[in-house]
């Protein structure tokens, strides 16, 4: 079936912790090619999962501040963590704008599982979350849940270097118990973790099926783009906002290493990107 095509541009907004939402960002821009993104990684304070849901609603906020100054129409939130900690107050700060947020995917994971035995790979932050704990619960009478939390992964990723011994050491320890188990369905509970998912499969081995949610995201941010009326944005928008971008229509900023997310996104992303240091009080 053709997907609809998008009748009208609009600029996207998304951010997370650090560079996990790359991968939310990548599946955004195979669905809306003619759409604007901006993406900030808020990786000088990177990563949440390890932080007190205090820091993240404040950094959640602050960011998505910046973000709604840039004029955008929808915000997603890529990261697991800040969902399940801040937007519902991101909802209620900004009661026009949609906000998509993303979760780990226990539904597909369920309904994919032959056996009812489903692994969840997550950080601390995303696994303690009321948020979390409600979603888990309505599925307890479906599968058997095996809640993995894996400190420091993110960190790990966040360095960069994906095939570094250490991000390999940290996927095995996080993997271990899963296998001892015998899950096999395992839900990719952090935006980051996409990024390792070969390093995943080997040590799961290749009958555990993973499930990333990612193409989930931009599949419900292109639905409200869909629904949203066309808002004659040339002449809302100053021409200056417009000159910055110029036809790249990619624009990424960062809390941490400029050169750093650049180095990565080009060897992540496979389309061209801006990037600039977040023009804000780090």
């Amino acid at each position: 079936m053709t997907r609809p095509t998008c009748p009208h541009p609009a600029r996207f907004g998304v951010f997370d912790s650090g560079l996990g939402g790359l991968s939310v960002l990548k599946a955004l821009r195979q669905r809306l090619p003619a759409s604007e993104l901006i993406y900030v990684a808020d990786s000088g304070h990177a990563p949440y999962g390890e932080r007190s849901d205090a820091f993240i609603q404040q950094r959640s906020e602050v960011v998505a501040r910046f973000l709604v100054e840039q004029q955008i129409d929808v915000l997603v939130i890529a990261c697991n963590t800040a969902t399940a900690v801040a937007a519902q107050s991101l909802r209620a700060q900004w009661p026009d704008l949609p906000v998509v947020g993303v979760e780990p995917g226990l539904k597909p994971a369920v309904a994919q599982s032959a056996q009812g035995r489903v692994g969840v790979l997550a950080t601390e932050g995303t696994l303690r979350s009321e948020k979390f704990q409600r979603l888990a619960a309505s599925f307890t009478d479906q599968a058997t849940l095996v809640l993995q939390a894996c400190p420091g992964l993110a960190g790990a990723i966040e360095a960069g270097d994906v095939d570094a011994l250490a991000v390999r050491e940290r996927v095995e320890a996080c993997c271990a118990p899963l296998r001892q188990q015998q899950v096999d369905t395992v839900v990719l509970g952090c935006t980051h973790y996409p990024f390792v998912a070969h390093h995943i499969q080997a040590a799961l081995g290749s009958h555990v099926t993973l499930i990333d949610t990612a193409e989930a995201v931009a599949r419900q941010a292109e639905r409200l783009h869909l629904a949203m009326p066309a808002k004659g944005h040339s002449s809302s928008r100053s021409s200056n906002a417009r000159t910055a971008w110029g036809a790249l229509a990619v624009q990424l900023y960062t809390s941490g290493s400029v050169t750093g997310l650049r180095d990565i996104a080009n060897r992540w992303l496979d389309f061209d990107c801006e990037v600039s240091m977040l023009p804000m009080p780090r």
